[in-house]
């Protein structure tokens, strides 16, 4: 494969070369568990699930690690409102994100370390620091030293000397210098705490991912992915400590997700402009909501909105519709692959230009739009015809699902379903609209599809009969509103 992703690091799209061939080590800063998930985590999810997937379906053997920060200021602070135990939240929500997740249809990732769950590994790279000069202990807290490690800022292309240095920064009366960052925390009263060298405490955020990634991928690994809001001070601290560490590569690529919007501002849940992720999925269903994870280029930002949601909602029907008609007239026939292989160069083309999904949900477009031109022939016995339209039909299920998880067969099958428990209450109301048709009382007729539509049941009238089927199965209302 010829797949280039841009890289943060060096602000250029790189020829992707595994360190180890054949293989892929990827690393994803997964959730603090300290709420549900919105829909803003759900871009990342998305963006890095859909790499995961071109990586496996391209040939690679995938290694994806997402952590769970489990111990954290906000789950303390949640955990002190409800009046339990800060296990208690990091335990429930860490529940919620994966349950979440598996509605998304996001692949499970092959490791989910917790922070608690390397506490040895972090104090090991700690102490390793300290010995080396690179960081220092102060009354139980140990801070990195920013500018022992010539290399600060490369990430974020920032210059130490522009960096903040106000009067408000946090324990600036125990840091040598105001841009020095905590790795170890000392025990606070009525706050979790574990034994250390420098005595009780909990871990800092930045070390959690340095010593993980390192444990599970090793060094130099392939891939690190977060949204661009972690770029700095999070995955800059990340590579300060690992690289000042052992003076070798952290990671080999950095691949950020533009954040989701809401109108002008980043969806967040300080700014409190939040939509619920499993509220989305239930509005718009899966495959829409993917879809429009990736109707923009994943570098750049991307609105929630109606409209926009809409457009993906019927997107994801044109394809299911072609699928749907595709399966009626080819069943039982032989694919013939040859028909896709044009649409497949232009699916991977554009997923290996820095996977760009626009460019490869347009390619899904022309094959399901080189689909429609022989299904009439197709349904009227042509041999040729079959076999092309059932070539055509396996290919958008492999690069619609396998690749982009877009769930269309789950689709159909899950209308199949609704079908049959439907089937006597939407037959009689046909029989009704064909004998007010009949009766030439068109705007009954007319109400009647109506009715159906708003169920999302769609009618075709076609030479031989009405057909229907129901549109949208298993979602809320939210796409025809």
């Amino acid at each position: 494969m010829a797949l280039s992703l841009y890289d943060t690091l060096t602000r250029e799209e790189r020829l992707f070369e595994p360190r180890d061939p054949g293989k892929v080590s990827m690393y994803v800063c997964g959730p603090t568990v300290q709420g549900d998930a919105h829909v803003g985590h759900g871009r990342a999810a998305v963006v890095f699930d859909v790499l995961r997937r071109h990586l496996l379906w391209s040939g690679y053997e995938v290694t994806a690690v997402q952590n769970v920060t489990d111990i954290d200021d906000k789950i303390i602070l949640r955990a002190r409102r409800e009046r339990v135990a800060p296990a208690v939240i990091s335990t429930r929500y860490t529940r919620a994100w994966n349950r979440t997740m598996d509605a998304l249809g996001v692949l499970p990732p092959d490791v989910q370390p917790l922070a608690t769950g390397h506490l040895i590994e972090m104090q090991e790279l700690i102490q390793l620091l300290v010995d080396q000069g690179k960081a220092y202990a102060a009354d139980g807290d140990v801070f990195f030293r920013v500018r022992a490690f010539e290399g600060y800022g490369k990430l974020s292309r920032r210059r130490l000397d522009d960096m903040q240095q106000g009067e408000d920064i946090v324990d600036a009366d125990r840091k040598e210098d105001p841009l020095d960052f905590a790795m170890w925390k000392s025990a606070k009263p009525g706050e979790p705490s574990w034994a250390s060298p420098w005595g009780p405490g909990r871990p800092g955020w930045h070390i959690e991912c340095s010593a993980m990634a390192a444990k599970h991928l090793g060094h130099g690994f392939d891939i690190h992915g977060g949204g661009l809001d972690l770029v700095f001070p999070h995955h800059e601290n990340e590579i300060a400590q690992h690289e000042a560490a052992h003076g070798d590569t952290f990671a080999r690529y950095w691949v950020h997700n533009g954040m989701v919007q809401m109108g002008a501002e980043k969806m967040s849940k300080s700014v409190g402009n939040v939509v619920a992720l499993e509220q989305a999925i239930a509005d718009w269903g899966v495959g829409a909501l993917r879809l429009w994870y990736l109707s923009a280029q994943h570098r750049t930002p991307l609105t929630f909105d109606a409209e926009r949601l809409r457009d993906a909602t019927a997107v994801h029907q044109r394809l299911t519709t072609f699928l749907r008609s595709a399966r009626r007239a080819t069943e039982g026939v032989d694919p013939d692959p040859e028909a896709a292989a044009p649409h497949v160069t232009a699916f991977r083309d554009g997923m290996d230009a820095d996977l760009n999904a626009p460019a490869a949900v347009a390619a899904l477009h022309e094959l399901v739009s080189a689909g429609n031109e022989l299904l009439v022939p197709a349904e009227r016995g042509d041999a040729a015809a079959q076999a092309a339209v059932a070539g055509l039909a396996d290919t958008l299920v492999e690069l619609g699902d396998q690749v982009l998880g877009l769930h269309l067969a789950d689709a159909l099958s899950d209308a199949a379903g609704l079908e049959r428990q439907l089937s006597v209450l939407v037959d009689s109301l046909l029989a009704r609209r064909a004998a007010a048709r009949a009766d030439r009382d068109f705007a009954a007729a007319d109400a009647i599809r109506d009715q159906l539509t708003a169920a999302s049941i769609v009618v075709e009238d076609r030479p031989d009969g009405v057909r229907w089927y129901v549109a949208r199965p298993g979602g809320g209302t939210a796409a025809t509103a």
